[in-house]
């Protein structure tokens, strides 16, 4: 009995509780070296690209995908010693936009505590990755013929589509910008549905399952823009919206980010507005994204604040969740 007891007393737990000594203070080494799977790559196709390496210890590890000409960047990050498919797969989506184009990238792997990089200098994206959704605009082939679009006598004026490498999406974005003096408004873009060949957007009914996006970037020093996205609603599909009886529910955007940022909303979310401010809707109430007759996109300034400007990109609704650039 008492060689039992001894025995019961020296036996241990073999889980190991918090890091091993060897994370704490082994020496740090790279057993395999950072490869991709594929020097190029079609993401139209679903192709992907699979990273790794193995370290000798945890470790907390970051690669940056770089488009070399767009700037465009993907962050993969986790802690461990190994980066392989279950970690370290990129499908061509980007975490800071813009988003990649056919393009030459670098990536670069990161273990910033151990003062450790490595870089594989060329990734070739033959194709990029298509996003589901239905597109209202990209700017990539110019003016629809079925906006409507008017702009101020004001001064600086330039609502006008741009190309650039720049671009949050393709080549070309939409720049808003200009000086008013005597009004809020500084310009506006009317798309209605008729305009794609429809009575009314093809959205799905349940407003908790449609989302609404747009890139959006002030340039630097602007501090005054006002970005107002209105959305009429034929109630009664009698191809014509009536201010005093139907929905019109709006977003309302100030204070935006210096670089290019994605905006996404869920169509229930949406709230009907008076001159900014929260209001009762006109018609039932009820958000019906499947009767969305016209999108509106109105870009105002306090005509005391002096010149204003914002860029615009990839006007799209998605379904079951917001865009994944």
């Amino acid at each position: 009995m008492a060689l039992i007891l001894t025995a019961a007393a020296c036996e241990r737990d073999e889980e190991i509780l918090g890091p091993s000594l060897n994370d704490l203070y082994g020496d740090f080494q790279t057993l395999e070296d950072f490869k991709a799977s594929r020097q190029s790559v079609d993401f139209s196709a679903d192709q992907s690209v699979l990273f790794s390496a193995r370290f000798s210890k945890t470790v907390d590890w970051e690669v940056h995908i770089i488009g070399k000409t767009s700037g465009a960047t993907k962050i993969i990050s986790d802690k461990s010693n190994l980066i392989d498919n279950t970690n370290g797969v990129w499908n061509g989506t980007t975490t800071l936009l813009p988003m990649f184009k056919a393009e030459e990238c670098m990536a670069v792997l990161k273990v910033e505590e151990e003062n450790f990089f490595d870089t594989i200098p060329l990734i070739q994206i033959d194709s990029i990755r298509s996003v589901e959704g239905y597109l209202l605009a990209d700017f990539e082939n110019g003016v629809n013929p079925g906006w409507t679009i008017f702009a101020q006598s004001g001064g600086n004026m330039s609502f006008n589509i741009v190309q650039s490498d720049s671009s949050a999406q393709g080549s070309h974005f939409y720049d808003m910008g200009g000086e008013v003096d005597f009004d809020y408004l500084i310009g506006l873009i009317d798309m209605p549905a008729s305009a794609y060949g429809e009575d009314r957007f093809p959205l799905n009914s349940n407003p908790n399952n449609v989302y609404f996006n747009v890139f959006l970037d002030k340039p630097a020093g602007i501090n005054n823009e006002i970005v107002l996205f209105q959305f009429r609603e034929d109630e009664n599909e009698d191809g014509v919206y009536q201010a005093a009886s139907e929905d019109m529910y709006s977003i309302e955007l100030r204070g935006l980010e210096t670089n290019w940022q994605s905006v996404s909303i869920k169509y229930a979310d949406m709230i009907a507005l008076v001159n900014g401010a929260p209001a009762t809707p006109a018609g039932n109430g009820v958000h019906e994204p499947h009767k969305l007759l016209q999108l509106s996109v109105l870009f105002l300034a306090d005509p005391s604040s002096g010149y204003s400007q914002t860029l615009m990109d990839n006007i799209i609704f998605t379904e079951n969740g917001p865009i994944e650039p």
